[in-house]
């Protein structure tokens, strides 16, 4: 199981987060991108993160501005660029538009779409996000009724790469490390002293 670090809640101290990060065993460092489109938050500029990490990134746009967004990712050359399924009804498009510079695809959904929505587009992408918090705020406790809809996926589509975002921190991980690929973990890691102590313990679970 690969762990992708969020840096959301270090929005004041980003650089000295990722300079951390570098120095561990993390997959991913996960970007949480809002413009309050999307939630009524507003996070990071992607233009910052150019040449200032050694791990590739996970990009996650929470935004409905995808034009723009996505095409200021493709600079950072990231493993995954995933947008929300909710955010656009040209989803096709956005698609193409990722897998057209060679970077792997993602479709987040939120804790209360349903499953069936994900069916058209199932062959389309690399990666499931499943957001275990209503998106847009980090902190927030880990929603219990994911689980069973991160099993569920998992049981329907055997080879897609699923991820889950939202409270994830040892407790949580265990409770769904059998179904999922990636765990997304934000302030269990970046409250810590010792990030990878935080990273390994998550791994653990696997």
């Amino acid at each position: 199981m690969k762990v992708s670090v969020s840096i959301l809640k270090e929005k004041n101290n980003y650089k000295e987060a990722i300079d951390k990060i570098n120095n561990t065993s993390a997959d991913y460092i996960h970007l949480d991108i809002m413009d309050g489109t999307f939630t009524k938050s507003s996070s990071f500029e992607l233009s910052k993160f150019k040449n200032i990490s050694n791990k590739k990134y996970d990009i996650h746009l929470m935004s409905t501005n995808l034009d723009q967004l996505i095409n200021e990712s493709i600079k950072l050359n990231p493993e995954y660029i995933t947008f929300h399924i909710e955010s656009t009804k040209d989803i096709i498009k956005y698609i193409n538009l990722i897998k057209e510079n060679n970077i792997k695809v993602g479709l987040a959904i939120n804790p209360k779409t349903k499953l069936y929505k994900l069916k058209k587009y199932i062959n389309l992408i690399d990666l499931v996000l499943v957001m275990s918090v209503t998106p847009g705020e980090g902190g927030q406790l880990f929603k219990v009724s994911t689980i069973k809809k991160i099993r569920k996926l998992r049981e329907k589509y055997k080879d897609i790469t699923i991820s889950v975002d939202g409270g994830i921190n040892k407790e949580t991980c265990a409770l769904v490390s059998n179904y999922v690929d990636i765990v997304v973990s934000g302030s269990y890691i970046t409250d810590s002293d010792d990030y990878d102590s935080k990273i390994n313990e998550l791994r653990v679970n696997h």
